[in-house]
């Protein structure tokens, strides 16, 4: 390796390593081991000659200089990632790695369907998904652009709202003949209700009930962190669901999966946002696929201000 590419995946592991909280966590985060990290850092400490962390059993802690030492270091790498930006702006052709951070759910119906015809038009530009249900902040380690739903708290970034989806509580006929349709909010407790398994307002079931609202929680006979299980399972006649309107449009639509309790919906429809980092140029890898993903979400039944959805008869 040549010393300044060294030096430049040292300072990339050092940076990794405070903002990840060890080296265990920043070797995950960049297909790399621990050991592979932690020699980087090593070799790094040596170069200035001084001790960059405290290291504990299962975390580090940067020392005085190296809190210096990383705003240094991330002042640097942003200011790479601008000259790439600016780059990119001047090249005017997308190319390239971008790396999205979005919902597995939206990533497998949403996006996964169109790659083909984006790829044919671009193709000099390579795409890495990383899939999380939950919204974090990974712009520092790497990501270019993130699309979630629900509220989105990264006030250094800028955040464009492209769409908008409710949610849907429902169910696949097949359970609602075996166990009957539930006719008020509080008869969920006797049926099986299907959630995801870490604190979320997606948990929270909004209903309106003799004009007031009302929030369930119901007690779940299954949860996980995965909503294309939830979506399976109710499809398969598992029990009763509340799913996004851009996960089970189409079942919706063709009746494999059926609104429920719609009489006492209050749902209201929720913001999908693109998420950037905040720089002056926005590189043409996050333009043309914005564009392209904008363009499909305009023509999706789902993304209204209003949803016509109605229970069964």
């Amino acid at each position: 390796m040549r010393p300044e590419t060294d030096r430049y995946t040292q300072l990339l592991a050092f940076v990794w390593s405070v903002e990840a909280g060890s080296f265990s966590a920043a070797a995950r985060g960049h297909d790399l081991s621990p050991s592979a990290i932690s020699k980087l850092v090593g070799r790094l400490e040596a170069r200035l000659g001084v001790r960059l962390f405290s290291r504990l059993p299962r975390s580090v802690v940067p020392t005085l200089e190296g809190l210096a030492y990383h705003r240094t270091a991330r002042a640097a790498l942003d200011a790479l990632a601008e000259t790439d930006a600016v780059g990119d702006a001047l090249g005017g052709e997308a190319r390239g790695v971008l790396r999205v951070h979005t919902m597995p759910t939206f990533a497998q119906h949403q996006i996964a369907p169109w790659l083909p015809e984006f790829f044919a038009a671009h193709p000099g530009l390579r795409l890495e998904f990383h899939l999380a249900a939950q919204y974090s902040d990974q712009f520092d380690q790497g990501v270019d652009l993130a699309i979630h739903s629900g509220a989105i708290s990264s006030p250094s970034r800028i955040a464009r709202q492209i769409a908008t989806s409710r949610w849907v509580v429902c169910a696949a006929p097949a359970y609602l003949q075996h166990h009957g349709t539930p006719r008020h909010p509080g008869e969920l407790a006797a049926h099986r209700c299907l959630n995801f398994g870490f604190d979320s307002p997606w948990n929270r079931w909004p209903f309106r009930v003799d004009g007031e609202a009302h929030t369930r929680e119901p007690d779940g006979h299954l949860s996980t962190s995965q909503g294309d299980l939830l979506r399976e399972v109710a499809l398969n006649g598992g029990g009763i669901a509340r799913l996004a309107e851009f996960h089970v449009g189409a079942d919706l639509e063709a009746g494999r999966l059926v609104p429920v309790l719609g009489d006492f919906a209050d749902e209201q429809p929720e913001p999908l946002y693109a998420v950037y980092a905040a720089r002056k140029h926005l590189s043409p890898r996050i333009r043309v696929f914005l564009a392209h993903l904008e363009r499909v979400l305009s023509r999706r039944p789902w993304n209204q201000p209003a949803s016509t959805l109605r229970p069964p008869p």
